[in-house]
């Protein structure tokens, strides 16, 4: 994905599951806030170490993963 372009602002979830309450369920009546979806994110980010401003992995982890060719290709931290 990185590759192709795709950053922090394409991960996003649909604008009906954004506004949207849920209709049934132990979470009637709730929906997921930008907000909580930006701290959800950056938990997720951090847990897999990437970059949490661009959604992209930092090369530490790329070279952890054995990825050195893939981390001299892409501007990561």
């Amino acid at each position: 994905n990185v590759r192709e372009g795709f950053t922090r602002a394409d991960d996003t979830l649909p604008e009906r599951i954004l506004t949207e309450p849920l209709k049934g369920g132990a979470a009637k009546g709730h929906f997921i806030s930008n907000e909580e979806l930006k701290l959800m994110l950056d938990e997720y980010y951090t847990a897999r170490g990437w970059d949490l401003e661009t959604g992209i992995p930092m090369k530490a982890k790329l070279t952890e993963l054995g990825l050195d060719y893939v981390a001299d290709q892409i501007s990561a931290k």
